[in-house]
């Protein structure tokens, strides 16, 4: 089949947020994804989510890969219940405007604490950050946090004592813990995949840096506080007998509910702007490449001219 052309398909705003599948075979029939285990055969249609989340015992062909390539899917594949992450592929953009403006704000100090003023001024919107420093909103996001985590273990009557888990054993943790976890990492492969779509860099992270998921996790606390945190507690609290799995699809409801990927979107390209509010965000979102050549003067002149 022929690729699709960019702009036929669905901007990463009006996709579903994401598919977790572990212990199945991914295939490709025309258009469509096929997912095959022993319950059956499925078809999913390759452009209606943003990010497919491939865990345990996941097989996919190379056929599959190149429609969900094609159709601008972000590829994540996790470890045992979603818990790790460990690779990705392939972004929807062709285009670098987002990217460049990025690079550009985190490599000044200035701009870099400006943006990091904006991300909180976000989880704070009816109040004035202006005269804070950052190492003073640092310390307002964590209380903000705590509060969330107390006030969410007083409504569901469950014991809290902190955030504690271990990477390398899952079953360790408790089960609000274990619920936590299998929640976030539904949030970063999101945000992941809106980040990538974009054409922006999951490394060049503002309140997180040095890691090559920083701003993976700038955008993912967030949405924290209003998604992952109480809905943790509220699955934990149920007890589940299968509470990771549990947890993905509530999680992923949720998502869907809130609109999360919308506002990933939107949040990004305020973030990333140099004014307040994002005047037009068509402009950016537009998936048509434009590829010039680098001008010292002019900034940039047409590609393809012999000069």
């Amino acid at each position: 089949m022929k690729s699709p052309d960019l702009i036929n398909l669905p901007q990463i705003s009006d996709r579903m947020s994401f598919l977790y599948l572990e212990h199945c075979q991914l295939n490709r029939q025309d258009g469509a994804i096929t997912i095959k285990d022993q319950r059956g055969t499925i078809f999913v249609p390759a452009a209606q989510f943003s990010v497919l989340l491939l865990g345990p015992g996941t097989s996919i062909t190379h056929k599959a890969v190149e429609l969900i390539g094609d159709a601008g899917v972000t590829l994540v594949w996790v470890g045992e219940k979603g818990v790790r992450f460990y690779a990705f592929g392939r972004a929807l953009t062709t285009r670098s405007s987002l990217l460049i403006r990025q690079a550009k704000l985190v490599s000044n100090q200035r701009s870099h604490a400006a943006v990091v003023r904006k991300m909180y001024q976000m989880r704070f919107p009816k109040e004035d950050v202006a005269g804070l420093t950052v190492q003073q909103l640092r310390g307002r996001e964590g209380s903000r946090v705590r509060s969330a985590y107390r006030k969410a273990a007083k409504q569901w009557d469950i014991q809290w004592n902190g955030r504690e888990y271990n990477p390398d054993n899952f079953e360790e943790s408790n089960a609000v813990n274990q619920a936590l976890s299998a929640g976030h990492v539904c949030l970063y492969g999101l945000a992941h995949a809106v980040i990538v779509a974009l054409g922006c860099s999951t490394g060049l992270g503002f309140v997180h840096v040095g890691h090559e998921n920083s701003f993976v996790y700038d955008i993912a606390d967030l949405y924290k506080v209003e998604t992952t945190i109480p809905l943790a507690f509220e699955v934990a609290a149920e007890e589940p007998p299968d509470l990771p799995n549990v947890m993905r699809r509530r999680t992923r409801d949720m998502l869907y509910e809130n609109h999360i990927l919308e506002r990933m979107v939107k949040d990004i390209h305020i973030i990333l702007s140099e004014e307040e509010q994002l005047q037009d965000v068509s402009e950016i979102e537009s998936p048509e490449a434009e590829l010039f050549l680098w001008d010292d003067i002019r900034g940039t002149v047409n590609n393809g001219i012999s000069y």
